[in-house]
Formats: C-alpha cells, sequence, structure tokens
C-alpha cells in the first residue's frame, strides 16, 4: 500500500516536471517566435556603448544597415553648462513607419560615472521605442512599472548655475636613451543659462625632451600659458552677441604675453534649438591685440598693438544618411591687408548604399600672418625638437576612407570572450 502510495507520488511529481519542462520549452519558443518579428531598429552613435545597448534592450532586433530598419535612431550630444552633456535621440521612422519621428533628450551631470550616464541614456532609449514597439505582436509581453520617486517641484540653485573645475596631469615617458616630460595644469569657471553663457579658463603647459646620442646630450624644453574668457548674450532663436579675451604666452610662437579682447557677433541661419541636428552659423570677431614678443621679430618689431577682424561661416548637418561638417574662416590686419589667413576645414561621412560608407576630412591653410616669426630664425636643433614655428604660406592634412560590410543583417548578439578584438589577423605586407 505505501509502496503504491509512493510510486503515485513519484509518477505525480515526474509529471509536473515534464509539464513544467514542456510549458518552459514552449514559452521560450513563443518568445523566439515573438523576436523573430520585433521591431527593426538601427542606432547611429559613434560614441555609445552599443553591446550595453543589445544587452539592456532585448526587445527589439538590432540592424547594421539603416536602410533595413523600421526605425533609425540618430543620437547626437553637446555640452551643457554644468559640464555635463546634453544627449538628443531623435527617432526616425521607416518602412511602415515612414512619417512617425519623435525627438527626446536625456541630460548627465559631469559627476556621473560612465555606467550611470549609459544607464540615464539606455532609459531614455527604451521610453522612445515604446510607441514604435506597441505595434508589434512582442508588446504583449512587455510590461511597464513606475518607479515612485520624491523629486523636489523647485530648487535653490546656491552656486547660481556656477560650475568649476580644476585639474592637474602629468605625463612621463622614457627608455635608454629618450625621457619625455610634461606637466598641464587647467581651472575653469563656467556659468550656462538660456540667456546667457560665461566661460572662463587657465591654463599652463610644459614639455620636456631629453635625449642620448652616444653620449651627447640635448633637451628642449617648450612652455605655454593662457587665460582665456568668453561671454555670450542671446538675442533670440538665430542672433548672439559677447566678446572673447585672452592673455597668453607661448615659447614656440615667440610670444612673452599677447593681450588679445575681441566683441563679436553671431547669425545662426538655424534655430539654435536645432543645433544638435542642423547649424550654418555667421561669426563675426573685431580684435585687438598687444603683445611682447621673446625675440626680435623679422619685422624688426619687439611689441606692437594690431588691429584685425575674422570672419567665418560654420555649417553642421547630421542626417541619417551621415553627417557634414565645414567651416571657412579668414581674417587680417588692417595696418597691412597682406597679412591675412585662410583656412578651409570639412569632414563629411556618407552612408552610400547597403554597407557602403565614405569618410572623407581634411583641411587647408593660406598663411600670411606669421607676424611673430623671430629675426634669428631656427636652427637644426630647433627644427627637428619642434622648438620654434617655422615659416610657411600653406599647410593641410587630408584624409579619405571607404569602408564596405555585408552579411547577415541583424546584430543582436554580445559576445565578450577573449576581449572585443582578439588577436587574429590576416594582411599582405
Amino acid at each position: 500500500m505505501v509502496k503504491s502510495k509512493l510510486a503515485r507520488c513519484v509518477f505525480l511529481l515526474s509529471g509536473l516536471i515534464f509539464a513544467s519542462m514542456s510549458f518552459g520549452q514552449i514559452e521560450s519558443g513563443l518568445i523566439e517566435e515573438l523576436k523573430k518579428t520585433a521591431l527593426k531598429v538601427y542606432i547611429d552613435c559613434d560614441f555609445c556603448d552599443l553591446e550595453y545597448i543589445k544587452t539592456e534592450v532585448v526587445f527589439v532586433n538590432y540592424v547594421r544597415d539603416r536602410k533595413e530598419a523600421q526605425v533609425h535612431v540618430l543620437i547626437s550630444l553637446q555640452g551643457t553648462g554644468s559640464g555635463g552633456r546634453e544627449y538628443t535621440l531623435t527617432y526616425l521612422g521607416q518602412l511602415e513607419f515612414a512619417g512617425q519621428d519623435d525627438v527626446l533628450k536625456y541630460y548627465s551631470h559631469k559627476t556621473e560615472t560612465e555606467d550611470e550616464v549609459r544607464r540615464g541614456l539606455v532609459q531614455t532609449l527604451k521610453l522612445g521605442l515604446m510607441r514604435y514597439v506597441a505595434k508589434t505582436a512582442i508588446s504583449k509581453r512587455i510590461s511597464i512599472g513606475l518607479m515612485d520617486e520624491v523629486k523636489p517641484t523647485s530648487a535653490v540653485d546656491r552656486w547660481n548655475f556656477w560650475v568649476f573645475s580644476l585639474s592637474a596631469r602629468g605625463f612621463f615617458n622614457g627608455q635608454k636613451s629618450i625621457v619625455y616630460n610634461s606637466l598641464t595644469g587647467t581651472f575653469s569657471a563656467n556659468r550656462v543659462t538660456p540667456d546667457l553663457k560665461i566661460r572662463t579658463s587657465a591654463t599652463a603647459n610644459r614639455y620636456y625632451n631629453k635625449y642620448d646620442l652616444e653620449g651627447e646630450k640635448i633637451e628642449s624644453t617648450l612652455s605655454s600659458r593662457a587665460v582665456k574668457a568668453l561671454v555670450v548674450k542671446s538675442l533670440g532663436e538665430h542672433w548672439s552677441v559677447g566678446g572673447y579675451f585672452s592673455l597668453s604666452s607661448s615659447s614656440y610662437s615667440n610670444i612673452q604675453w599677447s593681450l588679445k579682447p575681441a566683441p563679436a557677433v553671431e547669425y545662426d541661419f538655424f534655430r539654435y534649438s536645432e543645433s544638435t541636428r542642423k547649424q550654418l552659423r555667421l561669426l563675426y570677431k573685431l580684435n585687438f591685440s598687444t603683445v611682447r614678443y621673446q625675440e626680435e621679430t623679422i619685422y624688426l618689431k619687439t611689441r606692437e598693438n594690431l588691429w584685425s577682424e575674422d570672419l567665418s561661416i560654420t555649417m553642421e548637418l547630421k542626417e541619417k544618411w551621415g553627417t557634414i561638417s565645414a567651416s571657412l574662416e579668414g581674417s587680417h590686419y588692417f595696418h597691412d591687408l597682406r597679412k591675412y589667413h585662410v583656412q578651409l576645414y570639412g569632414e563629411v561621412s556618407l552612408r552610400l548604399y547597403k554597407g557602403l560608407s565614405l569618410d572623407i576630412f581634411g583641411s587647408g591653410s593660406r598663411i600670411h600672418d606669421q607676424l611673430s616669426l623671430p629675426k634669428m630664425g631656427a636652427s637644426l636643433e630647433d627644427i627637428l625638437l619642434m622648438r620654434k614655428q617655422l615659416a610657411t604660406s600653406y599647410e593641410y592634412f587630408f584624409s579619405v576612407g571607404l569602408s564596405y560590410t555585408f552579411g547577415s543583417i541583424y546584430s543582436n548578439v554580445v559576445n565578450p570572450r577573449f576581449g572585443s578584438g582578439g588577436e587574429f589577423t590576416y594582411g599582405i605586407y
């Protein structure tokens, strides 16, 4: 009798275990089927921790080509007055979601850790995806809750929006015959509100190199110091007025000290509120500078007062097909219009086709305003160790790259084993 009851209990327990395993398998299979029809998302962000995003947001499918996505999430950032960052998440609907766009913002603080920032960004990303996920079958498996926190309705800022930062850094590198050291110290005080921006900083740098070449010792030292300030007053969505101020010295540029105030005015053809996606800014500066040189210059000057003006135009566009950034700046001195400087900078990153991308960036300058060049010129050591600025009429740099990726459109899987890259390489040399 006891054996019979025991047998029935074992049979019943086995049945429950089997049923539980079967239900688990059915449940797992159901989730996998739902995941196949989940929202296809393309994350367009150069600075994001994509592996973390894929690990935390598992109710969507990530695709590696934007044209395969139902939602293209473009994430851009810019600095805030407190030293943190404003992240703008632009959701661009595609395919059956075409025309269903949205924008959310997330603000990080300077004192937050990298983990706190990425968790806040992911939380904002989830919120923005909900309107699209709600129209897919997997929405039946998503639970929405409320984190109940008490937040003050108002706060008194005893710092009046001022943010201060103090830092010092040393870099020390050496081997038997070469020593390279550098020391840098900075202090900044910034206050940013919608109507007024104030940025001030003080920086000091010292670089020291020592070379021992078969018993012959060569030493090189470079130093620079600068105090800078910027004040900008907002005049609406397009206009701003303000001014720059700097007090600086540089052994490389033959400047013992230079004092330079510069009032300025700026016009943005787009609204400033659209600055994370597009800008077209025209900036004019009128400069006065009084300079004392370390050595007599090629123009036989040891000190002088100078008037000059700058005009620059800057364009920045970030769209789902890529980014374009370009600026053109020109300046000249009033005492001699032949003393001028023109610089063009551009950066283009385009997604030409599925998996095909083109990256171009570079700059070029026409230089005819090197008033601080020393009369004595530069020795061979100065040239090789880059201790003094050299005369030139131009400078440039240029880079171009083309990449093509093909294969599976999905990129959901995260596997951190052996690091992100490994050491397997193959190439022809």
